[in-house]
This record gives C-alpha cells, structure tokens and sequence, in this order.
C-alpha cells in the first residue's frame, strides 16, 4: 500500500502512515494520541515520531490535556485542515491508477478489516 500510494502523496508532502492518521484526523478532530493508536493499530512508539513530523510541518498540534497531562491531544492546523482539499483526489486517483472497481476495493478492505479483527482477538 505505501508504494501504491507514494506517488500520489509524495506532491501533498505526506508518506501513507501520515496520510492515515491525517484521514482519521479530518474525520474526527481532537483525539488522543491513544486513540489515535487505537484507531490504527499502531503504538505510541510508532505514532510519536510521526506525529512530531506532522507537527513539525504545521500540519498538526499536540498538547498535553489540562485534565490529564499524560494524554496528549491532536489538532489539526488550518493547513492540516486544508490538506483535506487537496487530498480528497487520491482515493480516486488511487483507483485510475491501479484499476479496479470501487466495489472490490470495498470488498478488500471489509475482508482486511476482518482479518486484523480475527488476529487481534486470537
């Protein structure tokens, strides 16, 4: 999947963990670094350096929570924000480029999402 997506993001200045976690940004603002994880799978240890990146390129802003200075919350910037525009085409784009239906790209994702599901159970 990175190397499918690369090129359509390398121009928006994001690799594909990036992009992931800007999606799940955009569509929920606000959200803890863990669950942030939680949403992707992924731990603090992976997370925060990417994190810092998007922070450091204005995309994002981290803040320790007033009720709980262990959690840290994310915030989209208004570039962040406005990335959203922008990256709207990939989806898109994605599917010109590698063809396929749209239905099957569905199809492939409900499959993999049942499949992480099973592992993280078993």
């Amino acid at each position: 999947m990175t190397q499918a997506y690369q090129p359509l993001l390398a121009p928006l200045g994001l690799t594909y963990p990036q992009y992931l976690v800007m999606l799940v940004l955009w569509e929920q603002d606000g959200l803890t670094v863990k669950q942030l994880g939680e949403r992707l799978a992924l731990d603090s240890g992976t997370l925060t350096p990417l994190l810092k990146r998007l922070e450091a390129a204005g995309r994002i802003r981290r803040q320790r929570q007033t009720e709980d200075e262990r959690q840290v919350g994310l915030w989209l910037t208004e570039a962040g924000r406005a990335l959203k525009t922008e990256a709207a085409a990939v989806p898109a784009a994605l599917l010109c480029r590698y063809g396929g239906e749209a239905e099957q790209l569905g199809a492939l994702r409900d499959t993999l999402h049942a499949l992480r599901r099973s592992l993280l159970e078993g």
